[in-house]
């Protein structure tokens, strides 16, 4: 009777440790859709800025890079420091960053007033990214794909609902109406601080040392886990590059050649977007269950048709083309991120961190670069040499099956 008791209570305490955990993904994924629809922002405006301030390209390319730099640069530091010394509420930390860019990019009426208010959203996207990626893990009961899908699909949400929230709002009142935003940077600082507690309170959850240097044993060669995140950080780049021409240009792009207004443009912006977003949350559950190399394979090199004909497509043709380079492209990144931490495991943060920076930092300098090609030569140029980067995911066929080394 009471051996019938024991197993009874450990099933409720399990079952109640399951449903906290997924409250706590829901809080993040959450948490993950306010903060990336304050930084979606940022591009979202461009059109404004450019005809306000009298930009060219390579002055809207520089705005991403600073942006993008701010934030990729201190993630992997982020990363290292909280995998010895976790930090509960760093999440709210970093989103108060964010709410000071978003108040000075309200009242920021010159070039310089711009770039620094992105810097401060970019370090508010640096300290937020790494740790709310350790929460995840946390929290995933082992389903380490699910996990990073739900969570990285708030953030895409997020992405894809700047630009419709600006095509609505900003568009026809003007920048200074980016503040009445700092209401979303508050609500996510309050579900930021309770989501803490139970960080705080599950610390516990983290592996020990000894474990992690027993994981560390029995993994690949040292020599193949470098090689093989080598060739991770070269898909990322391929992945960034290609999505910062999307991201940065795709509405001058769709002005550019079919002479579409700004408000149509960015809801085209948002149609990718959301496609983007759906993407996200297909790739991590697939990758758990079909191997994350096979996800890989096909959301990086499986752009490539579509990347290939989208400069020589219709306006209606373009957006149908845009929704499935955002699905196939986008399921990319959770199945990166989590084959990375099994490659090196117990850095989860570090990991998260120098993969969300690379993401960040590429995303900047491709900006910065392809604003330059556009400046030299045109807007529609710059999707005709983009649209051959996909075909960079055939270096997937030399990354290890890892399914086959655990079964070792």
């Amino acid at each position: 009777m009471e051996t019938t008791l024991t197993e009874e209570t450990k099933a409720m305490a399990s079952k109640a440790a399951q449903q906290t955990a997924f409250s706590i993904l829901i809080a993040l994924s959450f948490t993950h859709l306010l903060n990336d629809t304050l930084q979606s922002l940022i591009p979202a405006i461009y059109p404004l800025v450019r005809e306000s301030l009298h930009l060219n390209y390579s002055q809207i390319g520089l705005i991403t890079l600073t942006f993008q730099m701010s934030a990729s640069l201190l993630q992997p530091l982020v990363g290292l420091y909280t995998d010895r010394k976790p930090q509960p509420y760093s999440l709210a930390i970093g989103m108060s960053f964010t709410l000071l860019g978003l108040i000075s990019l309200a009242f920021a009426h010159s070039f310089v007033m711009v770039l620094v208010s992105v810097c401060l959203t970019g370090i508010g996207s640096a300290v937020f990214h790494p740790e709310a990626s350790r929460l995840a893990y946390m929290a995933s009961g082992g389903r380490h794909g699910m996990a990073q899908s739900l969570f990285q699909v708030g953030g895409n949400a997020g992405s894809s609902l700047g630009p419709l929230l600006a095509a609505l709002i900003i568009a026809p009142l003007g920048q200074f109406h980016v503040i009445w935003f700092s209401v979303a940077a508050l609500l996510a600082i309050v579900v930021m601080l309770n989501i803490s507690k139970w960080y705080k309170a599950n610390t516990h959850r983290l592996k020990p040392k000894k474990v992690v240097q027993q994981l560390d044993q029995s993994l690949l060669p040292k020599r193949t886990v470098i090689l093989s995140l080598g060739i991770l950080l070269i898909l990322v780049f391929s992945k960034y590059f290609y999505m910062a021409s999307m991201t940065s240009y795709y509405t001058f792009y769709l002005i550019d050649r079919f002479h579409v207004s700004v408000q149509s443009a960015q809801v085209y912006l948002f149609i990718f977007l959301f496609a983007v977003a759906a993407g996200t949350f297909i790739g991590g559950p697939v990758g758990d269950k079909i191997g994350r190399k096979y996800v890989i394979w096909i959301s990086i090199l499986g752009v490539a048709p579509f990347s290939l004909l989208l400069p020589h497509a219709n306006l209606m043709w373009t957006a149908i083309l845009s929704v499935f380079i955002g699905v196939i492209l986008s399921s990319a990144f959770s199945a990166i991120l989590v084959y990375a931490q099994e490659l090196v495991p117990g850095k989860v943060g570090m990991i998260a961190g120098l993969f969300f920076g690379l993401a960040f930092g590429m995303g900047g300098v491709g900006s910065a670069l392809l604003g330059k090609l556009a400046d030299a030569t045109s807007i529609t140029y710059v999707y005709q040499v983009c649209a051959y980067l996909p075909l960079i995911g055939l270096l997937t066929g030399f990354l290890p099956d890892l399914e086959k080394w655990k079964k070792k």
